[in-house]
């Protein structure tokens, strides 16, 4: 564990995209197998050790410690594993059975996956007591899956195939194909072995993405528009047989949507968004290529078992972008032009009731196009999607190839209610700011009731000046939680807004985000619920 816990330590404190790639590159080249692919695996989110849960190490430490002084020292440090590892009790001398193999990642990897949840509190305590404190913060850090060290999936891809000079493209295109702890990886990244393959297999390829286009100008000459609709991004895939969806982070999401899934028996695989029939998206634009809001997808997502009633409420279907194969023959490399006339074809032999394809719009310049744009917010369509005529399909974005020009943000002004610490780099900060909107004239009685929770559109300045605010203004503590003086406003930028029954105020913000501290205004000049439900699509 201690080469894990170091390489942990210096890229928590490390910011540099370039540093974080070496030092995870230089681990990656130093530790032997299996280790090194149990700990790429994790940095992944790829290691799953379902029998460690955060309950199990909250009452590990309350059975050690005195439960107070637990949850005031969490409150403060903000990090649970943080605070169980400084916290944890040294064994008294001579008291641990002597042990001459040291804990490394295999051992603890291996132990911790084949065990219950009820016989994993007294190994994962055994396994606290043989560690140091920045060793046993790995050790949680690892068992719960949560490093939240600055390192997305894909950055640590990309260090593994800096590390072996092979293409990160490559990589990510076997990764799916592949299990902890990549034997088969690595050996092809020493030259040991071959490049995996995944032909017979119905794995996940990673999505092209678009840039935004903020405020540039495209010739429609070289660029197709369509309309940007607002569900997930799915990719469907059927080989040898299997048909999987996935999400955008390469999920399996299939059995939230077996209707979609059983549909889909043509080899090949698609690029789509995943929607919900209905009229709230698109009903504007009298084309017959309407779909549900969001809020009606959500009814569907992160379902393990999905009822034959959620089935005809919220039936599901997929509006079809691009092509990466047909049957066997990979397209990827054609030009979109290429890929969409191969699109069309493919999606004439599919269930017409599930699948359709996303239309381009017609505009005959770009300033044609953005007129119709302005048109997005009534049509409830998150906005355009510009797309070189002459792009193949790459991993990523890739500048000049995709754009995404998103509607204007929705935006009122709503005050500061609770403020709870952040993860990782920000548990030492109240970082999320719970808001909430005036049910009616505050001199006439009116209440203030939640209405979002952002975490986001501020700089580092700004937070410091929140969190002293927060600190300075708390009325009452709720755990980690602090309720605050009602004086905060913020001015909020969301995408859209939803009628909600799970909130008491009765609407949902969809992208939430800070987009100004207003301390130019009074918190009685807040915008009320009534301002909110006018801005509901």
């Amino acid at each position: 564990m201690r080469a894990f816990a170091d390489l942990l330590d210096r890229l928590i404190y490390t910011r540099s995209r370039n540093t974080k790639l070496a030092l995870i590159g230089e681990y990656l080249r130093m530790t032997p197998d299996p280790d090194r692919g149990w700990a790429i695996a994790a940095l992944t989110g790829d290691l799953d050790l379902p029998a460690v849960k955060s309950a199990t190490i909250r009452a590990l430490i309350e059975a050690r410690t005195d439960p107070v002084l637990f949850a005031m020292s969490r409150d403060f440090v903000g990090d649970t594993a943080e605070t169980v590892a400084l916290l944890w009790p040294e064994p008294p001398p001579g008291s641990l059975p002597p042990d001459p193999d040291p804990l490394n990642l295999d051992r603890v990897v291996t132990r911790l996956a084949s065990l219950s949840r009820s016989d994993a509190p007294a190994a994962l305590a055994g396994m606290l007591d043989r560690l140091e404190a920045d060793e046993r913060y790995a050790l949680l850090k690892l068992a719960t899956g949560g490093l939240r060290v600055g390192v997305s999936a894909r950055l640590a891809k990309t260090a593994l195939a800096q590390a072996f000079g092979l293409d990160v493209d490559a990589v990510e295109e076997v990764w799916h194909g592949l299990s902890p702890p990549y034997a088969a990886l690595f050996e092809w990244a020493e030259g040991r072995g071959e490049r995996p393959h995944a032909a017979d297999l119905p794995v996940f390829r990673p999505f092209m993405l678009a840039h935004p286009l903020d405020d540039g100008v495209v010739d429609l000459a070289d660029y197709a528009a369509e309309w940007k609709w607002d569900g997930i991004r799915v990719q469907l895939v059927h080989v040898g047989g299997e048909t999987r969806l996935y999400s955008r982070a390469g999920d399996d999401i299939t059995a939230s949507f077996p209707d979609v899934a059983a549909a889909f028996r043509t080899p090949g695989v698609l690029d789509g968004e995943l929607l919900v029939r209905g009229s709230a998206q698109g009903a504007t634009l009298h084309d017959d290529s309407g779909a549900a809001s969001f809020n009606a997808l959500q009814q569907r997502l992160g379902r393990k078992t999905v009822s034959k009633a959620m089935l005809t409420d919220y039936p599901a279907f997929v509006r079809l972008y691009d092509i990466l194969f047909d049957g066997t023959e990979d397209l990827r490399d054609q030009p979109w032009t290429g890929r969409r006339a191969r699109l069309e074809s493919f999606v004439a032999r599919l269930d017409p009731g599930t699948f359709d394809i996303s239309r381009l719009i017609d505009a005959a310049d770009f300033e044609a196009l953005a007129d119709l744009r302005i048109g997005a917010r009534d049509a409830a369509i998150e906005g355009v999607m510009l797309k070189a005529r002459n792009s193949p399909y790459v991993t990523g974005r890739r500048v000049g190839l995709w754009y995404k020009w998103k509607r204007d943000p929705l935006i009122v002004d709503c005050v500061m209610m609770y403020a709870q610490r952040g993860s990782g780099k920000r548990s030492s900060f109240y970082s999320d700011y719970t808001f909430g909107c005036w049910t009616g004239d505050p001199a006439e009685g009116g209440e203030l009731l939640p209405v979002g929770k952002a975490y986001s559109g501020f700089t580092d300045e700004e937070l410091k000046g929140l969190d002293r605010f927060v600190r300075q203004h708390t009325v009452a503590r709720f755990g980690p939680v602090r309720e605050v003086e009602k004086t905060m406003v913020l001015e909020v930028a969301f995408d859209s807004i939803h009628e909600s029954k799970r909130h008491k105020s009765g609407v949902a913000m969809r992208f939430p985000r800070i987009n100004r501290i207003r301390l130019d205004k009074p918190a009685a000049e807040a915008d009320t619920i009534e301002v909110l439900r006018k801005l509901i699509a």
